[in-house]
């Protein structure tokens, strides 16, 4: 896998909004007029919150990947780590539109507690109001999506949406033999869950290791981005 495939594309909107945070070289100590949407940047994700076209009343933003991926389909079992750090960042920015920034020790169940949805359109479908199905970008919201409207609500349905916490819990199982997704009823309890980076590496009987590599900038922690 070359990184040069996951180069910006000319047009894409969402490298315009990952191009656009890096250049003005967003901090804490920016204009607010100038980047008034973007509320996080690291090498890996720009997030912004959707304030034009919000699906939910309570807060919206959408994680993009910085690297222009096509689909959730290109990513590996070493991309746990990354789903984990959207996770992580999804509920600390979510949880400070309730209730101020906050630090929080359990993303996964603080998430469940505060009805925090987290994850991707799958396509065919797409949000008519965000029609980008080509440049990988999670979807986080507080609560059920009031302001989508019935047919922009299908895209964040059961139809189409592929929530974060399914992706990574069906990754661990293709990979371990544990029962992540299936085998629990209080699933963000799952002990394997507890650790980002389980069930991130493949191989064979024979010891061969056959893991892809990460998306991920592996000098990258979630306290070096800026909100």
């Amino acid at each position: 896998m070359s990184m040069s495939e996951f180069a910006p594309k000319a047009g894409c909107t969402m490298c315009g909004i990952v191009a656009a945070a890096s250049a003005s070289n967003f901090s804490a100590n920016s204009s607010a007029s100038a980047r008034s949407e973007i509320l996080w940047r690291d090498d890996n994700f720009t997030v912004y919150r959707e304030e034009a076209n919000p699906v939910s009343s309570k807060g919206h933003i959408v994680i993009v990947f910085n690297l222009h991926v096509s689909s959730i389909y290109r990513l590996s079992s070493s991309d746990l780590p990354l789903l984990s750090d959207i996770r992580a960042i999804a509920t600390r920015l979510l949880g400070a539109f309730l209730s101020g920034p906050a630090d929080l020790p359990d993303p996964a169940e603080h998430s469940k507690a505060n009805n925090f949805c987290i994850g991707f359109i799958t396509p065919p479908f797409k949000d008519n109001k965000i029609p980008v199905t080509d440049h990988l970008h999670a979807h986080a919201f507080i609560g059920s999506p009031d302001l989508a409207g019935w047919w922009r609500a299908v895209a964040y349905s059961s139809v189409s949406w592929y929530s974060l916490d399914d992706l990574m819990a069906e990754i661990k199982e293709s990979t371990t033999n544990n029962r992540v997704k299936s085998g629990y009823e209080n699933r963000p309890l799952a002990p394997i869950d507890m650790v980002p980076s389980a069930g991130s590496k493949e191989g064979g009987a024979d010891g061969v290791e056959t893991t892809l590599p990460s998306l991920a900038n592996p000098m990258r922690h979630i306290e070096d981005g800026q909100c």
